[in-house]
């Protein structure tokens, strides 16, 4: 079988289908293969996994028509605290306080569960005749030429393209078989990620604590249960996960205070290994890289969809200027509008991220005394703070429109 498509997205999980609703759209025909079978993503189970979207983001999400069927699941973000401290002391002095009446916009983003997110993408898909969705095929190798890009799966059959996508992972097999390497290291970290239910109202109120070891993040969830990423020494978070749920919720109350009253988990526990990990090139011949695929960075400012969601805006807007020129979407003079454009935004938001986590992430008592007053003269100055919460809105640089709420 040969199938031919304007674009080939490789990788099936948040970023790819959203990019082939986004293309799809304005005109281009799509195919995307997913190495999962479809029924991987019903399960409507609470597992407790879930993204703190940014207000550009959910913006985004509308453009493409997915907004709307999730909106009810949604929990708005409308405060957020951080604080530096230890375990069982509380919090320093000085923190940061953001509320989102400071700005024009709304809330500052939403916490939105995977399982109505990834469903919602899927759903999406499958009622646009201009996407075709191929599942439980894994790509075996890829070759581009002249006029496009072959893509060879495991069963034998071959799709056809005018350009390839790789939304397919930190290990992303598209751009190893490009030959693109990829730098960074390891944090020596490890994210641990459940959700807990808790007797008082969060109040929409998202809180970052910052300890030695690695920050702890509490996001609210709809009604009276939230979203917890505690990053931990990767020997001790290995320790931790191998407790049983009594002796974890036991291990997590010291970290996390009793301002939310008592509190019990609710659905599954996960861990994640902690790195920066950043393709040297986000293109090559016929082909760009969206989300994971091209970076992948620390969790502690929840950046990592919402950074791949820019990718996926950036990159259908310029394919999409290209089409309506007459040009070649393949070529290389397109696909470096796109390098262009989200490199830099890329490498400054790894590059943040990364000083974030080595500023805090440490007891040094100079450290702890520098940060903590830095903290506190941000939320001082209600001009600078105003900044860092639009920053987090996901409203300033060069945004795609369709981060903005606009239309390509």
């Amino acid at each position: 079988m040969k199938n031919t498509s304007d674009i080939l997205i490789v990788g099936g999980g948040l970023n790819g289908p959203a990019l082939a609703l986004a293309l799809a759209q304005t005109g281009h025909s799509v195919t995307v293969v997913d190495a999962l079978p479809r029924g991987e993503f019903e399960d409507e189970e609470f597992d407790g996994r879930g993204y703190a979207l940014a207000l550009a983001s959910q913006r985004l999400l509308g453009q493409i028509g997915v907004w709307s069927q999730v909106a009810e699941q949604a929990q708005p973000m409308l405060e957020i605290k951080a604080s530096d401290g230890h375990a069982g002391t509380g919090a320093a002095p000085f923190f940061l306080h953001f509320d989102h009446r400071e700005i024009e916009e709304g809330p500052m983003g939403y916490m939105l569960e995977d399982r109505f997110l990834r469903r919602a993408l899927l759903q999406a898909l499958e009622k646009v005749p201009r996407i075709t969705m191929i599942n439980e095929a894994r790509v075996v190798a890829q070759a581009a030429d002249q006029t496009g890009v072959t893509l060879t799966l495991d069963s034998g059959d071959t799709l056809r393209g005018g350009m390839l996508v790789g939304a397919d992972g930190r290990k992303s097999g598209t751009a190893a078989r490009a030959g693109i390497k990829r730098s960074g290291w390891d944090y020596g970290q490890t994210a641990l990620v459940c959700a807990i239910d808790h007797e008082k109202p969060h109040h929409g109120i998202a809180h970052q604590f910052f300890m030695a070891p690695g920050p702890l993040a509490v996001l609210p969830l709809p009604g009276n249960r939230s979203s917890i990423v505690w990053s931990e020494k990767t020997e001790m978070a290995a320790a931790i996960h191998g407790l049983n749920d009594a002796d974890y919720i036991t291990a997590l109350k010291p970290r996390f205070g009793d301002f939310l009253g008592e509190i019990s988990l609710a659905g599954k526990r996960f861990t994640y290994p902690l790195n920066l990990t950043i393709a040297n090139s986000f293109t090559d011949e016929r082909m760009a890289l969206i989300g994971d695929a091209a970076h992948g960075m620390h969790p502690i400012a929840g950046q990592g969809l919402n950074a791949g969601l820019r990718d996926v805006g950036a990159l259908a807007e310029v394919l999409t200027e290209a089409k309506r020129r007459g040009e070649d979407i393949g070529s290389s003079l397109v696909l470096d509008r796109y390098q262009q454009w989200r490199r830099f935004d890329t490498a400054t938001l790894a590059a943040s991220t990364d000083m974030v986590n080595k500023l805090f992430s440490n007891d040094n008592p100079l450290l702890r005394l520098g940060r903590d007053l830095g903290m506190g003269l941000v939320n001082s100055l209600p001009g600078l703070r105003r900044g860092f919460m639009r920053e987090a809105a996901g409203l300033t640089g060069d945004l795609p429109r369709l981060l903005k709420g606009e239309a390509i």
